[in-house]
């Protein structure tokens, strides 16, 4: 393993389009100690045709060949083949600002107990916005992902939570991955810059999370990670008083609001709006 190597572990299934695009970005970093492994996943399309070009552009990037087995596996199969000590995933329909290597490498240096280092975030394609997050904390973490796929950490980490977990078949990987990472220990640091470009397709894994495949995500979750989910939210017993605590308070909210009209349409309309059941 190379100290300060970056590995960029690039999974492409059926994006050949948007390979290119993805690739140049790397290519222009500022920071020049990386390696691009290009995971193919089975594709149908001119993945391979395109990776080979890029192959002959530059030495830095590499290629790889699986048998379509999902975008977790394919990520680990990248950084089990990575020579870095730091990875950054990155899909291959997105883009990487041309000083995010430079600029994560350096928080690593400045700070050791450092995990994961992201940045600010920018939606392009069918969308053109800026990705408005929450701030990262646990308990933030417990309730919604914050953190995209393409942030950096070190392979040592990885390997210690035995990577990206197959089992979420239908998105919402990433949230798991940082879950485990971090639910532990570890720090966290975003980049105050935009460095990390998402593309938005009409057709893309999180738009097609129909509600049974929330549930099973969502589940699988839950059962997984119970320890991290009742030390940042509380056991069940507790978020069903807490539900029982919102729901009496609105009910004595509400009969207060209907007295109120009630008394006020009686003097002067002589009549009674509320019924009591």
């Amino acid at each position: 393993m190379t100290t300060d190597l970056v590995s960029i572990i690039v999974p492409c299934y059926n994006q050949s389009q948007y390979l290119d695009e993805c690739l140049l970005s790397v290519l222009n970093q500022t920071f020049a100690d990386w390696e691009c492994i290009i995971v193919n996943d089975g594709s149908t399309d001119s993945t391979q045709k395109t990776a080979k070009k890029w192959l002959e552009k530059d030495e830095r990037f590499k290629y790889a060949f699986q048998e379509s087995s999902g975008l977790s596996s394919a990520r680990n199969y990248g950084i089990k083949q990575a020579n870095g000590e730091f990875v950054l995933p990155l899909d291959a329909d997105d883009k990487i600002g041309v000083d995010y290597l430079q600029l994560a490498i350096k928080e690593f240096k400045k700070n050791t107990k450092l995990k994961v280092v992201y940045c600010k975030a920018e939606k392009f394609g069918e969308v053109n916005e800026i990705w408005k997050l929450p701030e990262f904390s646990l308990h933030n973490l417990s309730l919604k992902n914050m953190i995209f796929c393409t942030a950096m950490f070190r392979k040592i980490d990885c390997q210690a939570i035995g990577g990206f977990d197959v089992n979420m078949l239908y998105g919402w990987e990433d949230w798991e991955f940082w879950i485990s990472m971090l639910k532990k220990g570890g720090e966290v640091k975003r980049i105050n810059s935009i460095q990390f470009y998402y593309r938005i397709k009409s057709d893309s894994m999180l738009m097609a999370m129909n509600p049974e495949k929330v549930k099973y995500t969502e589940e699988y979750l839950s059962i997984k990670h119970a320890d991290f989910f009742v030390k940042q939210l509380g056991s069940f017993k507790s978020l069903l008083r807490a539900t029982d605590e919102v729901k009496n308070d609105y009910e004595e909210k509400l009969n207060s609001e209907k007295f109120i009209v009630n008394s006020f349409f009686k003097k002067f309309l002589g009549i009674t709006i509320f019924r009591n059941k």
